[in-house]
């Protein structure tokens, strides 16, 4: 059971949501695991909840306020509660990150979010969101940037990351922006923080090429799948789905080069991005 902590109900709005399902449950004389049992659902996941430190559901809350009798007054909440700086359809993965155990990722044209640089953000967002005015370019970065000191945390999870070797040339604002966001990348390897891979052209096709995957472990609950496409982004939590994204991403693993290899690849990047 995860024991609410003591949150201030009116610092935001997830925590007002946590302190009102907190109030509900307690009224009910439900414990966490009680009133897991109602909605089918652990009572570590309740207990997340109350504590504001996973995203308010939606479908969730209307179970809950059906066996809860509140109406639809956690449904109001939960609208509130789920504003968030990233993208609506990453947005829920980005909580996830911050409770994970394990993250495993594959990228296949980009350098992945939690390993770029600022500039380097800043122009592929410029490139890949034409609509979004300047504004919310910069509030994206800046959330990118906060999603990036989950490497500075001494309980940060532990981070494997698969790179297809077209991240490497594909200039993403200049040569001097890919030399900066390669060196970078190099440096995060050589401390062994994360596990970097390259999955070098000459592996050919492969079961990922179409996009991008993260695989997510946790400490009490079960694991997830994220695959993200032009303009949208899924969860997968179905555990067979989950299973097969996981065997695909090991093949994946065993294609790649070896960390030693992929990081004296990375550096060779770097130096033709600073040839004129």
């Amino acid at each position: 059971m995860t024991q609410p902590k003591h949150l201030d109900p009116y610092a935001s709005p997830r925590t007002f949501y946590g302190a009102e399902l907190r109030r509900l449950r307690e009224e009910a004389t439900w414990s966490q695991e009680q009133l897991g049992e109602r909605v089918f659902c652990s009572g570590t996941y309740i207990g997340q909840f109350e504590s504001a430190t996973r995203r308010p559901q939606p479908d969730l809350s209307k179970q809950l306020d059906g066996v809860l009798g509140s109406g639809e007054h956690l449904q109001r909440l939960c609208t509130l509660a789920r504003k968030s700086k990233h993208a609506e359809y990453f947005a829920d993965a980005a909580e996830l990150e911050k409770l994970a155990k394990t993250i495993s990722e594959y990228s296949s044209m980009l350098v992945p979010g939690l390993l770029q640089t600022e500039a380097y953000a800043r122009a592929q967002m410029q490139a890949t969101e034409p609509y979004l005015s300047d504004a919310e370019i910069e509030e994206r970065v800046g959330a990118r940037m906060e999603r990036a000191q989950l490497l500075n945390d001494p309980a940060t999870p532990q981070l494997w990351e698969i790179i297809h070797e077209a991240a490497l040339h594909m200039q993403v604002g200049g040569p001097d922006v890919m030399r900066k966001q390669l060196e970078h990348l190099a440096q995060v390897a050589r401390t062994r923080r994360v596990v970097i891979q390259v999955l070098p052209n000459s592996a050919g096709p492969h079961i990922f090429m179409m996009g991008m995957v993260s695989l997510m472990t946790f400490t009490d609950a079960p694991p997830v799948a994220y695959v993200e496409g032009p303009y949208t982004g899924q969860l997968v939590d179905e555990p067979a789905l989950v299973e097969r994204h996981q065997a695909s991403y090991d093949l994946a693993r065993a294609a790649a080069l070896s960390p030693a290899a992929s990081l004296a690849l990375i550096e060779s990047a770097a130096e033709e991005h600073s040839t004129p």
